[in-house]
């Protein structure tokens, strides 16, 4: 009955018995259970039951202690028979050392035991510290003939049940049941009355009764054992029954309606439902579904067919379909790959979470920025400020303040004007920043080298060797962006093809060479900056900043080294993202590693922004003549 190819029409209401073997065992096993007594049903069920349970509790070190077989009760005249054969099994229960009961068996027999050791004598002390094992077959909530019986003798038993599931609208059509709104069901009316112990108005059994029922009797008062109020195994194996077999009817129904109207003046008596009113199929093999194509089998004729998923990217939208079909190119297949959905577009937006984040992160440090270049204005008179060239320090400050704000316009859908200034901002901006840096190790080590005896250094001097650096070196970054804009300029690209459900709205870098020509351009840079920074790092300068510097320039690189890789291997709008990224981390890089060393003396630690020799002042002061 389990082979699913030989019985297709089968529909199996309750699990496996299988799991409830094992289950039993594992048990057992549990709380170390190796003498056992077991209860069956002398019956086909009971011996198929012996013979799946008893090969693996030997595989397992179990042994039943006896095997009870008990008879099953057809008819009330074989009761006297059967109670002298149940007292003998529980004679033989209590005189075995065996303190656990497997039992396997049909409910209303079982009744009948519970009865039994209901009665007289049997209500033995020794079978109060015996456990009961229930399979699942057995459900006392199941009759409501018991009410009166004492189950205090399965106190502690251990049942397995089949999976029940709460039934929506149950528990209120519970709670609404009145008797006397279920003048019709007498059902209804006779259990009410055997539970409650009342009577109804038009009962018979009214002079048996003292009071009348009033229909405010709730179900849930009842006692579990007498009426279980939640849905049980068994009940919700009824259930789906018959629901199964409702359904069944109303689909052999439905397609005999559907018959009618396709064969105008066929006669279908109604209410009638015969397997040939169907209309039957004659094919080689089922109607391949949507989702897939017909695949010719080998050595069959033309009408044998296999069904095969469509390929990844195509669909297939009808039933039996030669070949599978490509969406256009702004669709893309569902899961299913029976219809083609339109692609959203996609782009980093101010809306979105992640492109919100970093306009806050990009807004936050430009504030920090101006709060820094405010305390460094403010105490411009300074031997830090001064020592530091005020001059680069200002530019360095405000070309940050630019960078933070240029990677502002990575975020929103691309344009023309931005697509077009946005790369170029970038790069003109952080080669000026870096230019400064290398400016402000250059001049350091020129001011170090003119104040040696004998030095010709001295004609290098002053503001114009910073302003020459910076120039130069901005000059190049600005004549590659001018060719990039002269060629090849950026510009607004729809890529359809990177994410399969989203076209992305992105700036086409036109000739990428140049973009990488920036970015080699700004690294080239850093590096100088990093070589002259560690070269001044051991300058006698109580103010030298060039140990900063290297670390500034050691984060800048990193940054920018791991940029690469990582730009490459995203995709859509990660791709501006990871550009964002980078973009406020090398300028944060920049900014925390050269100014918040000064912003900690000037603000927490002023009594170090002091010269305390005379010497050293006229030392820095000298130095400060060179550099200025």
């Amino acid at each position: 009955m389990r082979d699913q190819s030989q019985f297709v029409s089968l529909y199996q209401l309750v699990p496996n018995e299988i799991h409830q073997y094992k289950g039993i065992v594992q048990l057992l096993l549990h709380f170390r259970w190796k003498w056992i007594c077991l209860m069956i049903f002398d019956d086909d069920g009971g011996e198929l039951f012996l013979k799946n349970l008893l090969p693996m509790l030997s595989q397992n070190g179990i042994c039943p202690a006896f095997i009870a077989r008990i008879s099953v009760l057809v008819f009330f005249k074989d009761y006297a028979n059967a109670q002298i054969k149940w007292h003998k099994i529980l004679l033989d229960i209590l005189k075995s050392e065996a303190n656990t009961i497997v039992v396997h068996g049909e409910t209303r027999t079982m009744l009948s035991l519970m009865i039994v050791l209901n009665a007289g004598d049997s209500k033995n002390e020794k079978l109060f510290g015996k456990v009961w094992i229930m399979a699942a077959q057995l459900d006392f909530a199941a009759l409501v003939l018991h009410k009166d019986l004492d189950i205090e003798i399965f106190h502690g038993a251990l049942a397995f049940t089949p999976h029940s599931h709460e039934i929506p609208g149950f528990q209120p059509f519970l709670q609404s049941l009145n008797p006397h709104l279920a003048k019709r069901d007498g059902f209804i009316q006779t259990f009410w009355e055997q539970a409650f112990g009342c009577s109804l108005l038009n009962s018979d059994t009214e002079g048996n009764i003292q009071s009348s029922c009033t229909g405010k009797e709730r179900l849930e008062s009842l006692p579990g054992p007498f009426f279980e109020i939640s849905m049980t195994g068994h009940s919700y194996s009824i259930y789906n029954a018959v629901y199964a077999l409702a359904n069944s009817i109303h689909i052999i129904d439905s397609s005999v309606s559907a018959l009618r109207k396709t064969f105008a003046g066929r006669r279908i008596e109604d209410g009638i439902l015969q397997p040939w009113q169907v209309m039957p199929l004659s094919l080689c093999n089922p109607i391949c579904p949507p989702g897939c194509h017909k695949k010719k089998k080998e050595e069959k004729p033309f009408c044998c067919y296999d069904c095969v998923p469509c390929p990844e990217g195509k669909v297939s939208p009808q039933t039996d379909v030669d070949s599978c079909n490509t969406c256009q190119e702004d669709h893309y297949p569902n899961k299913e790959q029976n219809q083609c959905i339109p692609k959203v577009f996609s782009f980093l937006s101010y809306e979105e979470p992640l492109g919100m984040g970093l306009a806050i992160s990009a807004s936050f440090f430009f504030s920090i920025t101006v709060w820094i270049l405010w305390i460094f204005i403010k105490y411009r008179n300074t031997p830090i400020v001064k020592a530091n060239n005020r001059s680069l320090t200002y530019t360095l400050l405000v070309f940050l303040l630019l960078c933070f704000l240029s990677s502002l316009l990575f975020i929103g859908q691309p344009q023309n004007l931005t697509c077009l200034f946005r790369q170029m901002a970038f790069g003109i901006i952080f080669s000026v920043a870096v230019s400064c840096v290398l400016a402000k190790n250059v001049t350091v080590i020129v001011a170090f080298l003119a104040t040696q005896p004998g030095s010709g250094m001295r004609k290098w001097m002053g503001k114009k060797l910073a302003n020459a650096i910076i120039l130069c070196c901005s000059s190049i970054q600005a004549g590659i962006c001018l060719i990039w804009l002269a060629t090849s300029p950026p510009f607004p690209d729809l890529d359809m093809h990177s994410m399969a459900e989203e076209i992305v709205l992105e700036c086409n870098e036109g000739w990428a060479a140049l973009f990488y020509c920036v970015l080699g351009y700004m690294g080239f840079l850093a590096f100088v900056s990093f070589l002259v920074a560690f070269q001044a790092r051991t300058l006698p300068d109580s103010f030298n900043e060039a140990k900063f510097i290297t670390f500034s320039m050691l984060a800048f690189c990193s940054v920018w080294l791991s940029f690469i890789p990582t730009y490459l291997s995203t995709k859509g709008k990660y791709m501006v993202t990871v550009e964002i990224f980078s973009i406020l981390a090398s300028s944060i890089g920049l900014l925390a590693c050269i100014f918040f060393p000064k912003c900690y003396i000037i603000l927490l630690r002023p009594e170090l922004n002091i010269l305390k020799k005379n010497k050293e002042k006229k030392n820095h002061q000298s130095f400060r003549n060179l550099t200025s």
